[in-house]
């Protein structure tokens, strides 16, 4: 005994009280084995444990390890140390720890020891980190699944460079954070333990004690690539056993695919209400269950994208996902992270992209989050004129941070180059690029130049965008921005931002404030409909209707439109879809507004599919179908949605009329179309409209007043001969009956 006290002589009451209050400043300098002199010296914290041993490890059965040394419990404090007869070096050994069960009996746990393990993290991953480049975050940060010097176990690591000790925490520690404090490396700020014979599945959370001596709330892991279902906050180990793919031929094309000329028709969902099982309290469907169900609705109504709004994890169901917290974790509430691979693995193999809406533009402050992740003000802005989002209560990521700005970039690519998915439409984007946005004078910090603009977010938007350029090739990049900010889709080696794309905003707002007015007043706002097209070539565009436009009291798509009756309000509708699909710029569509939902949208119900029972209801999404086959098969439509030669009016100014009519061509060889508008309940006989000459007539391809899509179906005839009749410019023309409230597109007869 007089010598086991020698040997714990160096273990005074200050450090004993520094591991039973949790604050040992650094546990692996008294932890694990430590050469002592002529000894090597094992200490290891197992409160409430009765014995704990050395023994030697021998592969393939723990119990058949022989004894090297007991080790003696400091005043029943569960610090257990021991001078053990190994050799200079040697860690080949394991702790066996005899546990007290609720029974009275015993229960033995092997393990190797955690504090016998080197540096986890190379200088290669530190010098990464620290200038914000590691593009493979969760894979070096997180929760990873490994071997260590032939132990099995997961590694952790997470960026905390302002706390004083942290710890990981779970059901295998019973959530005590003095029982596995991390080693910090100081030169990143970057915390580090493996944790042996813990794999995937296990739950877990970072215990932090910031600066000043505090134990924060529980946080989640940053980098978590996969959690439990909200409203738990545990992260989970996600599985280390890769996903394997049969994506190769899309992924091959997928550059093809996404070209500019190559017609681009999105159906954005949120996949917790796209169809909900009333059977089972209103469940949502699994990734399993949406394959099954909206793969083939997808394809089969001719779209060739599905977008999602956010699936990173979020703690709070009704902001849609749109303030996430867990940005490398498929929420569980759709499943496992492999469930959501397997999803985009089919929709490539029927034939449809994958995009998902993601945000780096802001985060919420729950306790459990990034808020304060330290102590400190870690990836949001000290100031809250800077790092607090007045429109959403939320906070607002520091991108003057090279750690911020690696870490949205990691996360970017997680989706991208993991998960396979085809594109990112990236939120609130005009949030970022204005320092000022949503923002009363004095309630804002003007840049080092004096101006507005968000500079730190502009270099991060460039340097994303290039990255995922040179990375993934043929991956979109869509801006949800709403200004008037040059170049955002235009490249950055030509000053913009190097985006692929742009949602029109504008348009939307403008045409949507026409189709609105009555039939009878559209003639003093023409321009709503015409002035989108003079800009419509400056960026590349994508014509959204989100769930934006039919939420927050805005009504359903439907009941914007006007109409003495549901039939016209119905006809409004199907002409309106008829302009969108021929007008420049890609498509995107929310689900419901296909066929005509009455009720603005509810996340906590499925769209109303009831309404298909309806023919007029069902004629509106067959219309959308055969919108979308015409866009993709008719080159006219979509090789020149980025380019003004693509387009030409015929007839722009009949305002007294309310018609417009327009051409749309594609390459030399391409048959140019002929789009008509009617926007009143007055059919127009005789109307004449000139075309160009190289057809002897026009054959109509598409009537959305046409009985099949649930109009009256006026009679018009199907081919129109071409006339020596000069009208609009050109010495030909054709007569049409215009249908009321209709959209008709014709194509020169074969």
């Amino acid at each position: 005994m007089a010598d086991r006290i020698e040997e714990l002589a160096d273990v005074d009451q200050k450090t004993l009280d520094a591991v039973l209050g949790g604050q040992l400043p650094n546990p692996f300098a008294l932890f694990g084995p430590h050469r002592e002199g002529e000894r090597t010296v094992v200490r290891t914290f197992q409160p409430g444990a009765r014995a704990v041993d050395i023994v030697a490890r021998v592969a393939g059965n723990d119990a058949r390890g022989e004894l090297i040394e007991s080790l003696y419990n400091v005043h029943q404090s569960g610090l257990f140390v021991s001078a053990v007869p190994l050799p200079a070096g040697k860690r080949d050994y394991l702790l066996r720890i005899t546990w007290p069960t609720s029974s009275g009996g015993e229960h033995v746990q092997y393990t190797e020891d955690p504090y016998s393990f080197g540096l986890l993290l190379g200088e290669l991953d530190m010098h990464l980190l620290a200038e914000g480049s590691h593009r493979e975050l969760g894979r070096c940060l997180g929760a990873n699944p490994m071997d260590i010097d032939g132990a099995a176990g997961t590694r952790f690591a997470v960026w905390a460079p302002n706390a004083r000790r942290v710890s990981v925490v779970g059901d295998f520690n019973l959530w005590d954070g003095r029982r596995h404090p991390m080693r910090c490396r100081y030169e990143t700020g970057v915390w580090e333990l493996f944790i042996p014979r813990l794999r995937s599945g296990t739950r877990y959370q970072y215990e932090i004690v910031a600066a000043d001596g505090n134990v924060l709330p529980l946080k989640a892991d940053p980098v978590a690539r996969a959690t439990e279902q909200p409203p738990s906050t545990v992260s989970v180990v996600a599985a280390d056993a890769p996903f394997r793919w049969s994506d190769d031929g899309w992924m091959a094309e997928r550059a093809r695919r996404h070209d500019l000329r190559a017609p681009l028709s999105v159906y954005e969902v949120h996949a917790g209400s796209w169809l909900r099982i009333l059977e089972e309290d209103g469940r949502s469907l699994n990734w399993h269950e949406l394959g099954d169900r909206l793969i083939p609705y997808v394809a089969g109504m001719g779209f060739t994208h599905v977008e999602f709004l956010p699936i990173m994890e979020h703690p709070f169901g009704g902001s849609w996902g749109y303030q996430p917290l867990g940005l490398f974790a498929p929420s569980a509430r759709f499943g496992s992270p492999a469930g959501f691979a397997s999803f985009v693995d089919r929709c490539h193999a029927a034939g449809i992209g994958v995009i998902l809406d993601w945000v780096p533009a802001h985060f919420p402050s729950d306790e459990h989050g990034l808020m304060r992740f330290d102590g400190t003000a870690l990836y949001e802005h000290q100031d809250p004129r800077e790092g607090f989002h007045q429109d959403w209560n939320t906070l607002i990521y520091n991108l003057g941070r090279n750690e911020v700005c690696g870490f949205l970039i990691a996360s970017a690519l997680e989706w991208l180059e993991h998960y396979h998915v085809d594109g990112l439409r990236v939120d609130a984007v005009a949030s970022m690029l204005y320092r000022d946005y949503s923002r009363k004078a004095g309630e804002w910090v003007p840049n080092v130049h004096g101006g507005r603009e968000n500079l730190e977010a502009v270099a991060f938007l460039r340097k994303l965008n290039e990255i995922v350029r040179q990375r993934c090739p043929g991956a979109l990049m869509i801006a949800e921005e709403s200004t008037a900010w040059p170049g955002v889709s235009a490249p950055v080696e030509d000053g913009g931002l190097g985006f692929t794309h742009k949602w029109n905003m504008g348009w939307m707002h403008d045409t949507l404030r026409y189709m609105a007015y009555d039939p009878v007043y559209r003639q003093h706002h023409h321009h709503d409909m015409t002035f989108g097209l003079i800009y419509a070539f400056s960026e590349k565009f994508m014509l959204p209707i989100s769930h934006d436009e039919v939420v927050h009291g805005k009504g359903s798509l439907l009941n914007k439109m006007p109409g003495v009756d549901h039939a016209q309000r119905l006809a409004n509708l199907r002409a309106y879809f008829g302009f969108m699909w021929t007008h420049p710029g890609k498509k995107l569509l929310f689900m419901g507004c296909e066929f005509a939902q009455e009720k603005e949208w509810n996340h906590d119900a499925s769209p109303e599919w009831n309404l298909l029972d309806n023919p007029a209801h069902r004629g509106v999404q067959r219309l959308v179908r055969d919108l979308n086959r015409v866009y993709a098969g008719e080159p006219a439509l979509h090789k020149k949605d980025c380019q003004s030669d693509g387009f030409a009016w015929v007839i722009g100014d009949d305002n007294a009329n309310s018609v417009f009519a327009f051409l749309r061509k594609g390459d030399d060889g391409d048959a140019p179309l002929l789009v008509v508008l009617n926007m009143t309940p007055v059919p127009r006989d005789g109307y004449r409209i000139g075309v160009p000459g190289q057809a002897g007539a026009w054959r109509v391809i598409l009537n959305t007043d046409a009985a099949v899509y649930g109009g009256p179906g006026t009679e018009i005839a199907e081919v129109h001969e071409v006339q020596r009749q000069a009208a609009h410019g050109m010495e030909q023309s054709i007569a049409l009956r215009l249908p009321p409230l209709s959209t008709l597109v014709l194509k020169p007869a074969q």
